[in-house]
Parts: structure tokens; C-alpha cells; sequence
């Protein structure tokens, strides 16, 4: 194999897993402080892939501008979304036009596609942002103390449940930006949070539950693994690879890549 091709698909892997780590923050945040799987997340991103739609097609604007309850009720959301969606809006795929969308740079022997290495940017950069809110601002601080500790956070008059509420808005957010990213370059139709959902627990599980550096890290192996495994097996089988690497590293280090091993009583 040619040195030239492992770095195409090393590169490809690492533009795509920026999107999909994005994606993966805002799980990991609403899991990290409110212990709510939510099986919606997908979907969120689906909507922001539509509301991107419409801003660049009919308003000419750039695109890149743990409780059985409350899964049954996440899961319950997410048929919602997707078959309001698919009513109103049809299951017809659509796809926004740009021109950096089939436009590439080289980068010494590898062509990098244009909308993949913006949307990649922009993920990196909306991180960065999320990270140092969390660690650098009075509410970030509030807010990961609520997901410590919530009895404790509560004692210091911190508001718990507006943080719950703060928690979710910026995982809802994070994700239905990503799905905004992902518009310039994958196509958009109501059920692609199928293609999705998956990876992004699969993201968070490995880099550790409730971990954003984690899941960051997570979706970016992810998005590694599924470009290197192109070269060994068909488009159709690429989460294979995914799939395989998850049970190692769940088998080499349970608590996943940034989760802290958890203590016996």
C-alpha cells in the first residue's frame, strides 16, 4: 500500500471524526450531568441538517454561517421528530450546493475536500469553545459541579435543575450544529439519525461516560477507524472496524479512554 493512500484515508478519517466528535460532546454533556440517555440526539442533528437546508437553499445564506422513563420517553421523541419530519417534509433526500462541496486542496500527495476541512474547523472551534466555558467560566464550573456532585453543588446554592436544563440546551445545540456541518457535504432526509445515533454512543462510551474531552477524542477514533477500514473492507462494512476497536478498548480499559474506574463502597 502506498504511504500516499494510508494518509488520504487517515486525513478523510480525521475531518470526518471532527463532525462526529462534535456530535458526541453534546451526549456526553447532557449524560454527564443529567444520567439521561437520550435516544433523540440523533434527530436534533437531523433538524439542524434541515434548518441548514433552508437557510442556504431559500434564504441564499452560507451553511457553515439512566431511567427506563426517560428512554422509553427519548425514544419516543425520536419516532416523533422523525415522523413529523418525514410527513411534512418528505423522505425525499435533499443536498445543499456549494462550490467548495466537490472542490479539494492538496495537502503534499492527499487532496483534502473543502467542505469536510470547514466543517472540520468549525467543529474543532465550537470544542474549544465548550471546553473553555466549562473550565474557565463561573457557570461551566457550576455546571460540572452539578454533574460531580449534585447534592453537594446544591449545598453551594447552585441551581441543579437549571443546570440540568442549561446542560441540555448546549448538548441540543452542539448536536444540531454538527448536523448543520455535516449538511455541506452528506445528504439530508428525516431518518439519517440512524446513520448516527449509534456512533455517537459508541463515541461516548469509549472516551468514557460523561467525559466531553473523552467523547471529543471518542468520535474523532471513530471517524479514524471507519476511513482505515475502507481499505480492507467495502463502503457498506466500515463499521465493522468501529465496532471491532469499541470492544477492545471496552475489553483493555472498561471505564473508556478519559473515564475514571469506578470505586467499590
Amino acid at each position: 500500500m502506498a504511504v500516499a493512500e494510508l494518509l488520504q484515508y487517515v486525513v478523510t478519517g480525521l475531518l470526518v471524526g471532527g463532525v462526529y466528535a462534535l456530535m458526541s460532546i453534546g451526549l456526553a454533556l447532557i449524560f454527564g450531568v443529567m444520567r439521561v440517555v437520550n435516544f433523540a440526539q440523533g434527530d436534533f442533528m437531523m433538524l439542524g441538517m434541515y434548518l441548514t437546508y433552508y437557510l442556504a437553499v431559500a434564504w441564499h445564506t452560507d451553511p457553515l454561517l439512566g431511567a427506563i422513563v426517560v428512554i422509553i420517553l427519548t425514544l419516543g421523541l425520536s419516532l416523533i421528530i422523525t415522523n413529523v419530519t418525514t410527513m411534512v417534509l418528505s423522505p425525499m433526500p435533499r443536498g445543499i450546493k456549494t462550490a467548495y462541496a466537490t472542490r479539494a486542496f492538496a495537502l503534499g500527495a492527499v487532496l483534502v475536500n473543502e467542505a469536510r476541512a470547514y466543517a472540520f474547523l468549525m467543529a474543532l472551534l465550537l470544542a474549544a469553545v465548550v471546553y473553555a466555558f466549562l473550565t474557565r467560566t463561573d457557570l461551566g464550573k457550576a455546571l460540572r459541579a452539578a454533574a460531580d456532585d449534585p447534592e453537594a453543588a446544591a449545598y453551594q446554592a447552585i441551581d441543579v435543575r437549571r443546570m440540568h436544563a442549561l446542560a441540555f440546551a448546549i448538548g441540543i445545540a452542539l448536536v444540531a450544529a454538527a448536523g448543520g456541518l455535516l449538511a455541506t457535504y452528506h445528504p439530508i432526509e428525516p431518518t439519517v439519525a440512524v446513520n448516527f445515533i449509534v456512533l455517537m454512543f459508541v463515541a461516548v462510551v469509549l472516551g468514557g461516560l460523561g467525559s466531553v474531552p473523552g467523547a471529543f477524542a471518542g468520535g474523532i477514533l471513530i471517524g479514524l477507524v471507519q476511513s482505515l477500514t475502507l481499505l480492507v473492507l467495502p463502503f457498506q462494512l466500515q463499521n465493522v472496524g468501529v465496532f471491532i476497536a469499541f470492544l477492545l478498548v471496552l475489553y483493555l480499559r472498561p471505564q473508556g479512554l478519559f473515564g475514571r474506574r469506578l470505586r467499590s463502597v
